[in-house]
């Protein structure tokens, strides 16, 4: 037996030396890391759907995938003739009335509220707010390549949902190549990552969708302005799991007690207390089905160092890729609730 034909016959040494492949040409084309993660998350919530509706009506899915785009087009026509506007409008008023509540000297009466704006003078927290503003102005100066690398994704995986089929016949002969082996181990780590990391974003979308229904509901009761806003950043905060809940607290808490005082800044901690509770005793176990169930502590770990690689990309995929990471390695194996049949669009 030659040395190759060993290397071929030792299954775990090949899926090794394939995952590394795969490492090295992700790093390599890293500049295009938005596109390539993106046009998953798209394809990936695109099939699902698909799937979910001819579930109840037999309809072909290059149809289906067509009335989907077509409807998700007119919605990104809509929001931006229409809402985006309104949404940035109601932004900068949010963050002027912050920054003018801040730069109001409390009442000393309030000796609780004084002692707070004492706290955050130390601090200096306006001037590293109004910092990250100007880091935010620096990011929208980079619209152009983000808008391009969406665009570039939502073609991308138009294009595989409308040639499902062709797709699939023309993926299946690589299987049955010349170096069949390095396909059949790709092909092994492309079922556990849609298994871990796709199962686990969608859960994750899910709760974040959840989530901002839930908070807005309230904010609305209690009577806050600028909802649009608010939503947009809960719901963008929420997609990052367990810490973004934490997170989304502070602009909250400023917005309230700039709008309605102390009681209003009372009611939506209480709130966020009331939804994170909901988020962690019930919203996980029912969305996550036992897939992420991680200490807090790894949670965070993963999330700090999934920032530094990855940057904001890593708030977002950094859990499903440990959980992925930690299926293949069979520390915590992920069950697939929902199994690929033969005839399906992945």
């Amino acid at each position: 037996m030659t040395l190759y034909q060993r290397f071929t016959a030792n299954v775990t040494l090949r899926r090794i030396v394939v995952l590394l492949s795969v490492m090295v040409v992700l790093y390599l084309s890293r500049s295009m890391m938005t596109t390539i993660l993106l046009t998953f998350i798209f394809t990936y919530l695109a099939i699902r759907f698909v799937r979910l509706i001819q579930h109840f009506f037999h309809i072909p899915t290059a149809l289906l995938s067509l009335l989907l785009y077509a409807a998700i087009i007119f919605g990104i026509y809509l929001a931006l003739t229409k809402y985006i506007p309104i949404v940035i409008h109601q932004s900068v008023t949010m963050y002027d009335s912050v920054v003018d509540f801040y730069d109001q000297q409390p009442e000393q009466s309030n000796q609780i509220i004084a002692y707070v704006h004492d706290y955050l003078e130390k601090m200096n927290l306006m001037d590293q707010v109004k910092n990250g503003a100007t880091v935010i102005l620096s990011y929208l100066q980079d619209f152009g390549k983000l808008a391009v690398a969406f665009a570039m994704s939502f073609i991308l995986s138009f294009f595989y949902m409308v040639e499902t089929k062709k797709m699939r016949i023309f993926s299946r002969r690589f299987l049955h190549s010349e170096f069949s082996w390095y396909f059949q181990d790709l092909y092994y780590f492309a079922q556990k990552f849609v298994n871990t990391f796709g199962v686990v974003l969608e859960a994750q979308f899910f709760i974040a969708v959840v989530n901002t229904v839930l908070t807005i509901l309230g904010l609305t009761l209690i009577g806050l302005h600028q909802i649009p806003s608010l939503a947009i950043m809960v719901f963008l905060l929420s997609l990052i799991p367990v810490a973004g809940v934490i997170i989304s607290c502070i602009p909250l808490s400023f917005v309230a007690y700039s709008e309605g005082g102390l009681n209003s800044l009372i009611y939506v901690l209480l709130l966020i207390i009331v939804i994170h509770l909901l988020e962690a005793y019930i919203l996980n176990p029912k969305f996550m089905s036992s897939k992420t169930e991680l200490p807090i502590f790894y949670t965070f770990v993963i999330l700090l160092v999934s920032e530094r690689l990855f940057g904001v990309w890593g708030l977002i995929v950094g859990i499903p890729i440990a959980t992925f990471f930690l299926d293949i390695l069979k520390v915590k194996p992920i069950k697939d609730d929902l199994p690929l049949k033969k005839d399906d669009p992945a």
